[in-house]
This record gives C-alpha cells, structure tokens and sequence, in this order.
C-alpha cells in the first residue's frame, strides 16, 4: 500500500500524501513511537533533530529507503508538542534544518520548527451535518468571509482568541445574521501577519496562533452542529521564500520554478505545478483539510495566476497548471462528491465551473471580480452621472450564466486605502447609508451565491486592519446597528424564497423588467420560480416618486416584502405600506401590466405576488358532493331506525 502510494506521489495522482509523509504516531512492532518520513531526492547525511535529543545531528539517522529520494525513521517514545526539524547536506553541499514540509502543527512565530501532533482520534459529532451536505446549487449560500485573529478580541493585551475561544461568539452571531456559511482566510502556518494567511510555509499546518488542529476540529465540529458550512481559503500558487520552509529544500527547486517564473507578483515563490511530486503535495494538502478538518468547501486563491503565468494573459496559458487544477477539481469531487471547489479568478477564461469531463477547470463556483468592481464603480457615482454608466449594472447578466458565478464584496476591497463599502459611496452622511443599504439589496437581489466581508454589515468607515478587532462599538449607534438588521433580514428572505436560489443559474429564472431606463436610473426586474414571483426595483438617484409605474410580466396583486428605506433599516419610512398592489393593464417598456408604487430616494424594495385562491375543478366539487350526498343518506337511515 505504501509502495502504491508512494508511486502515485511521484506520478502527481495521489490526494493522500499525508498518510504517508510527516511525522506519524504508530505503535512499530508493538513499540509506541513516530515514524518520521521525508521526500528530499538529492538530500544526503539526514537527520531528525530535536529538543527529545539536544538537536543532536549524530543520533537519528535516517534510512534512505527509495531510490526517488525517501528517507525514513522510527523513534519510539515521543510525544505532542515535542519541536523537531531535518538536517541533512544539500545539493549544493552545505548542511540546512528545514521545517517538515507535511507537519501536522508548528511551532509559534517567530518560531521555525515543526512540532510534533497525532492527528486521530477526534470525536466528531457532525453525523447529521455531512448526510446532508451538499454544493448548494438549489440551496442557499450566503457567506461571511473572516479572518480569525482580527474578528473580535485584540484589546491593549493584543490577546487572539483561540479556535475554540471564538466559536462561543461566532456561533450565535453568524446564526442571528442568517449567514449559511463562514469562509475562514488561510490558516495553513504563515510567518508574516501582514500577508493575512496566503504567503504560507506548512500547507498542512494548523495555524499556531489559535491553537493546536483538534482546537480547530473543534470550532468545526460546533460551527456544523449549529447548521452552519465552513470554507477552507487555501493559496496554492505561492508560498514564502523562508530558507527554513519550501525555498530551495533540497538544494534544488524542489517545489519552486527554476526560470524566469520562479519569484511571484507579490514577491514570493511560485509553485512550480508542471511537476508530479508538487501536484501530488498540493492536491493532498487540500484533501487533507476536508478529510481530516470535514470542510466543506475549498476557496482555491488567485487562479488567474495559476491559468496564465503571472496572472498575465498576453503571456500565454500555462498548461501544466492547467492540468493540476482539473486534476485537482476531479479527484476531490470524485473522493468528496458534497464539497465545493470555489475559483477566486479575474481572468476571462472560459470554462471554469465546466466539468472536467467537458474540458472544463472543474470547479463549483467563480466569483464574480467583474460584477463587483462595476457594481462598486457605479455606486460611487454622482447620481448626476449614473446615466453615462448604467451598463455597469446591466453588463452582469450578459454574461452571467456562462458560469456559477458568486457575488463578492471581500476583503480585498476594504484594504490599501480603498476605502470600506460606504466610503466608497457617494454623498453625504446619510446619503451613504441609503446607498449602501440599496447596494446590499442589489446584491441578494441578484442572480448567484452571496459572500461578504466581516465587518461590511457594521457600515464601518475604518478600513479592515489584521491587528485590531472590528469596531463593534458600532453596533451601538442606531444607523450602523440598523444595517446590520438589514443584512440580517435579506439573509433570511434569501433563504426563505425559493425564487432567490433555486435554478438560480437558469435564465428562465431572471427577467429584466425595467433595464434601459438610464435617465431616471431605475432598475427592476423578476425572480421566478414555478408559481413564486418577486420583483426587485431600485432607484439609484435622491429622487423621491409619490406615484411610480412599475412594468410587469405577471398579472395578479404583489405584496411588499421588503423596503430598504424602513426605520428599522435607518431610512425615513417612504414604504408601500398597503396590503397589496394590483397590476393595471398596460406598463413602461413594452410589458402587458404594471403597477404604481411610493419609491424612495435611493431606496430598494422587494415584492411578492400573492397566492391566487385555491380553484377546485369540477371534478373535485362533484367528488366532494358526493360525499356529503352520501353521508346524508346515512345519517337519514341511521335515524329511521
């Protein structure tokens, strides 16, 4: 079994390195140990060191026992937590400790060595959970996209809270949002706070900052417990040039390119997935987060970067990245067929939520870079100058169904002086508000899966900052408590009406009601599904209309279920607040019926067509009055006797 493993590793067809490579708790010929086993091909005179030996290099040799460059050891008598690294001369002769590039744990920064952990033996209790699971196509998927150590806590002790610390906040409140999801930025171990997780040197170990894996089993374990799916985001195009970790392991470019490709954008070191044994190491690294850590989703980091060299098309593809992404995609759904594979990627690159199997990259989900960056550049529009981009917000849905596209606002939109979601609004104070609480109906209003930042549901107007915690003193001034309250009730009628998520990538199930009307800067259209309709209309200008002509495509009589510019929601209450509105014959742009509304400066509402009467046929009434004919006759007989 070894063997085949092992085979399978150098050929780049294996998600399993892990069961072999590392440090494992074994019980060797009724001896309690770790067997210690590393892949370093042109490595020799190699040793494990650590603090059970005084670092000692002449103790424990290891046996070179594959020609492909495998070296093994038993040491009996170890335990959790105990520091450990390899020493062995390169092929450039000198003698390095590297970091155990499968470490199931390491040691805290500024620390470098790899530390000792048995990964089995969690109790799980998430049975129930993982039955049910599954991609999400027909269901609801709201994320809240968070970094751990920045969430909540960060006093003047600069104290983060652990894995398990954080799941008493987290819980309730991701529940009280109505999110469905949370996607957790990289905690694969990273030295340098700043890069937030994605220049990493162990992919298979646990961050430290928060605590040990079964900490994070943990969090997961009650995160699913209470209903709620948890994304992995995982960078598997770069890594950190630390000479302790990947860079150069063996004294080659064992991991990295060895040309022009080798240094990455952001200064880093690109993996160089044209190589089997890279492949094969990757793909297990994220195998081993859902195998071992049950996530239910992987958030694959900066795939244009993986498509075209550098992210640059003009460059030309990189076809053996290519390869590793659909072979990445194929193996996991086939071992994991309720997981999601999810393509953060700018580029326009077709085909990357199209199966394998039709030459597609595989993937579940891509998030949508475009639809973000228009939807932010209009909303930050003088509504003077709205009509000269009003293709910004109906460019989307040309293109919309050529993927399974996701709606971010993420946290790369709230950093390097981007300014947050509201100052990137225009208007004043309160024009702000309005505008954001439209933008935040738009984006549930539209077509696709939803993601937001932590922190977008507070209205903050301080950019996201990894050492502070999100300034929750917020929640107690009424305007940006209130757009909390708005997230939180759109997140629940996204999940109650079926005609928001379900066949939401069928275009029969989207219609555009009012798409042209760039001079008032109006928007509506339907959501339908069977027999549910909804209708979204949004005003993007500070004009307010008493009486507004809506068109419409079905007739019947529609509710409000929803008005962005609600007191509740720190609007001025210009609601429709009559039981309902009948359509009238006839309406703008060319529909057969319309009907009349209050729309508020800026403001975002959400209608509902009410049920028709339950109609019996002739049928149905003959059979009923049969029945009562029937028990007449016998209540008729039962008294003549």
């Amino acid at each position: 079994m070894a063997y085949g493993l092992l085979y399978d590793f150098l050929m780049g067809q294996t998600i399993e390195a892990y069961k072999y490579f590392g440090a494992h708790f074994v019980n060797w010929n009724g001896v309690d140990g770790v067997v210690f086993r590393l892949y370093a091909p042109m490595a020799d005179d190699v040793s494990v060191i650590g603090d059970w030996n005084n670092w000692d290099v002449t103790i424990h040799k290891m046996n070179k026992i594959d020609d492909a460059g495998v070296w093994e050891i038993f040491i009996p008598n170890l335990s959790n937590y105990q520091n450990y690294k390899f020493h062995f001369k390169n092929a450039k002769g000198k003698y390095v400790d590297k970091a155990d590039p499968f470490a199931f744990y390491s040691e805290m920064r500024p620390g470098t060595c790899s530390r000792l952990f048995n990964i089995n033996n969690f109790i799980w209790h998430d049975d129930e959970w993982l039955w049910k699971r599954n991609r999400n196509f027909d269901s609801p998927m709201s994320i809240y996209e968070m970094h751990l150590g920045s969430w909540k806590g960060r006093g003047d002790d600069g104290h983060i809270l652990s894995y398990e610390e954080i799941a008493d906040y987290l819980i309730p409140y991701v529940k009280e949002l109505g999110f469905t999801h949370v996607e957790i930025m990289p905690i694969t171990q990273y030295p340098f706070d700043g890069s937030w997780g994605y220049q990493a040197t162990g992919f298979y170990s646990v961050d430290s900052r928060y605590g040990n894996p079964f900490q994070l089993m943990s969090l997961i374990d009650r995160l699913h417990q209470a209903g709620i799916g948890v994304i992995l985001d995982f960078a598997p195009v770069h890594f950190a040039k630390d000479k302790w970790a990947l860079a150069e392991f063996d004294g080659t470019k064992l991991f990295e390119y060895s040309d022009r490709w080798r240094v990455s954008p952001w200064g880093s070191l690109h993996f160089d997935l044209g190589k089997d044994p890279v492949r094969s190491f990757l793909m297990s690294a994220m195998n081993y987060f859902i195998d071992y850590f049950h996530f239910d989703g992987i958030r694959v980091d900066a795939v244009s970067n993986i498509i075209f060299y550098n992210g640059d098309k003009s460059i030309g593809k990189n076809e053996g990245a290519v390869e590793f992404v659909k072979r990445l995609n194929a193996k996991i759904h086939i071992a994991h067929d309720s997981v999601m594979m999810i393509a953060e990627d700018s580029s326009d690159y077709q085909g990357v939520t199209k199966p394998t199997e039709w030459d597609g990259l595989g993937f579940d989900y891509k998030w949508d870079l475009g639809w973000m960056n228009d939807t932010l550049k209009y909303y930050s529009k003088d509504p003077i100058y709205k009509k000269w981009e009003h293709n910004k917000l109906t460019f989307s849905m040309a293109y919309f169904y050529s993927e399974n596209f996701l709606l971010p606002f993420s946290h790369d939109e709230v950093v390097h002086g981007k300014g947050t979601l509201i100052n990137k609004l225009w208007g004043g104070y309160d024009d702000k508000f309005a505008i954001l609480r439209n933008l935040f109906t738009y984006q549930f209003g539209h077509p696709g899966k939803k993601l937001n930042f932590m922190g977008n549901e507070l209205g903050s107007f301080d950019e996201w900052n990894e050492n502070k915690s999100l300034p929750w003193n917020l929640k107690s001034y009424p305007k940006h408590d209130s757009i909390s309250r708005l997230v939180r009730d759109l997140n629940r009628i996204y999940a109650y009406e079926k005609a928001m998520h379900v066949r939401e990538y069928d275009p029969l199930s989207f219609t555009w009601l009012m798409v042209d009307n760039a001079d008032q800067s109006v928007f509506a259209f339907q959501r339908k599904i069977d027999d549910d309709v909804l209708i979204f209309v949004y005003n993007m200008t500070p004009w307010f209309y008493e009486y507004y002509d809506v068109p419409m495509l079905e007739e019947g009589e529609y509710e409000e279920i929803f008005n962005s510019d609600k007191d509740v929601y720190g609007g001025f209450n210009q609601y429709n607040g009559a039981p309902s509105y009948p359509t009238y014959p006839g309406g703008p742009e060319n529909k057969p019926y319309h009907i009349c509304i209050k729309l508020a400066s800026f403001g975002a509402c959400i209608f509902k067509r009410k049920a028709s009467p339950k109609r019996e046929s002739v049928e149905e009434v003959k059979k009923e009055t049969k029945k009562v004919v029937k028990k007449k006759t016998t209540n008729k007989k039962t008294t003549k006797k």
